[in-house]
């Protein structure tokens, strides 16, 4: 029985030294090099002295320096912290001093962050890069490397881990909140094997697939695709720009992929702005689909374009490391809109808001119990009290369930929007917005759209003899916040709906028709 997530990368580099765990673009490499990398990492971070648990982030889109990140964190003990590439000066710092992370694994193309944010943390001890970072990048007492010369360490030195066990820390995953504040979600090594052997099953993976990886590793989707698909052996084909979606495409026939995962926004440009029907996939024997739902239409648009591929409609959470249900593929036609039943190993129920369940066709919010939930939010007790109670974690989504125990989400019971493969949380942007001279005061909602799955409305009200336009407000925007999260469309209303103890009513701001 597995108890570390390491054991996957040490057995797939015992069983098949030589085969290639990682393709992209012209780059390919192997378990053996994977392993090597990571160990060459675990061993130079030893002679640190980091306490056992120390944090380690990541922010690094290279698919090789990440993964052998990854993994060479926790060979040495620590726990691994996957950091957005869209970030912002504000977002970085908050997060490495939030986790206080010890190390950092980077590259030259995102030092317009690391000159501002890194002074500002201190309790880095270590900067490694892939390339040449500024002078001016360098916390006071923090050592640098070169990514390369880590690599290497293991072939000169030998390495002794430390004991670790599955209840040990792994990972922590930061994802926005209703506050703004990213939080960090908390998962074990037996979290993560948990819900990794569940999705091997229920997806029967074997050393002989190969993933279309699209999803960033440090998303809790795309770090699921990476574990799995390591944990049995296979190989993981590695392009995270969408740009070119015909390219992604082309390397799906080059490299013969048999399975493909995305979110809803993922499939809808593959089927409108892509080339996809002078491909032929005769690999491909399986799609996935979670992040968020999908529509009917959508996935009967992906059936008749991949019509001998099983298609997966899949529901989770990060706080359930990734999943929770699906629905068997069998059941697409016949339970439209339907997110299936709980995952091997997971429980699901719907409960009122007293914690009572509730009957079959009436609404109620999801609750989990399964070794997969987190252990927490990091340094948020009262928060994480709130989700993970007696009977299991509190989902914040509604659903209904039929007779025969399939499950439907209603709506989010957070205003959380989600918006590409990103999550964000509605208050920053409106803290923001806030900060213009010209606005009284503004809320923000997401709207749904088919490429995107939802688009950032913000609807504003302007104080008294007061003029901005959208345009204005974009620059705002566009100054402080991450590109991801600047609104697509600007509203402007008289007032904003609010109940009688003030309260926005948000549902009302979602509406097509808008009363100005």
């Amino acid at each position: 029985m597995t108890t570390l997530l390491t054991s996957y990368l040490i057995a797939a580099a015992e069983r098949t030294p030589d085969k290639q765990a990682l393709l992209y673009g012209s780059d390919h490499s192997t378990y053996s090099e994977l392993l090597m990398s990571a160990q060459g990492i675990a061993c130079c971070l030893n002679e640190l002295h980091l306490e056992t648990g120390f944090r380690g982030a990541i922010l690094n889109d290279n698919p090789f320096e990440y993964i052998s990140a990854y993994f060479g964190i926790l060979l040495a003990g620590g726990i691994a912290v996957g950091l957005n590439t869209q970030t912002s000066d504000a977002v970085l710092v908050f997060v490495l001093n939030d986790c206080e992370a010890s190390i950092l694994f980077t590259s030259p193309k995102f030092n317009r962050y690391l000159t501002n944010a890194l002074p500002q943390v201190p309790s880095l001890k270590a900067l490694v890069s892939s390339g040449q970072l500024g002078e001016q990048i360098r916390p006071s007492s923090c050592m640098r490397w070169e990514f390369a010369e880590l690599c290497n360490y293991s072939q000169k030195n030998s390495i002794s881990l430390p004991f670790r066990s599955s209840h040990d820390f792994a990972q922590i995953i930061y994802t926005s909140g209703s506050t703004g504040k990213p939080k960090g979600v908390v998962l074990r090594h037996a979290n993560l094997i948990a819900n990794t052997e569940s999705i091997i099953s229920y997806l029967s993976l074997q050393a002989s697939d190969r993933v279309m990886a699209v999803l960033p590793f440090f998303y809790s989707y795309g770090n699921s695709v990476m574990l799995t698909h390591l944990a049995v052996g296979g190989s993981l084909v590695v392009n995270q720009s969408f740009l070119y979606p015909n390219v992604i495409l082309q390397q799906m026939v080059d490299h013969e992929v048999t399975g493909f995962s995305g979110v809803p926004s993922t499939f809808a440009i593959l089927l409108n702005r892509s080339a996809i029907a002078s491909f032929s996939f005769p690999r491909l024997r399986y799609l996935t689909q979670a992040g968020s739902a999908m529509s009917q239409d959508l996935a009967r648009r992906l059936k008749q374009v991949f019509p001998t591929a099983e298609i997966f409609i899949m529901y989770g959470q990060t706080e359930a490391c990734a999943r929770l249900a699906y629905l068997d593929p069998a059941e697409l036609e016949r339970r439209p809109g339907s997110i299936g039943k709980g995952i091997p190993g997971v429980e699901l129920t719907l409960r009122d808001a007293a914690g009572n369940p509730v009957p079959a066709g009436e609404t109620g919010e999801i609750v989990a119990r399964g070794d997969n939930i987190m252990a927490g939010y990091w340094n948020r007790p009262e928060e994480t009290r709130e989700v993970l109670r007696y009977d299991g974690l509190w989902t914040g989504d509604l659903a209904r369930m039929d007779e025969d125990g399939y499950l439907y989400i209603v709506s989010r019971k957070s205003d959380l929007i989600k918006s590409g493969s990103h999550r964000i949380g509605p208050k920053e942007i409106e803290d923001v917005l806030e900060e213009h001279p010209a606005v009284h005061e503004a809320a923000v909602v997401g709207i749904p759209d088919e490429i995107l799955d939802e688009h950032i409305r913000a609807c504003v009200v302007l104080r008294p003899n007061s003029y901005c336009c959208e345009k204005d407000l974009q620059i705002h925007c566009r100054k402080r916040l991450p590109q991801f999260k600047v609104p697509h469309e600007m509203v402007f209303l008289a007032d904003l709906p609010k109940t009688s103890s003030g309260k926005i009513i948000k549902s009302e701001l979602r509406s097509s028709v808008i009363l100005k």
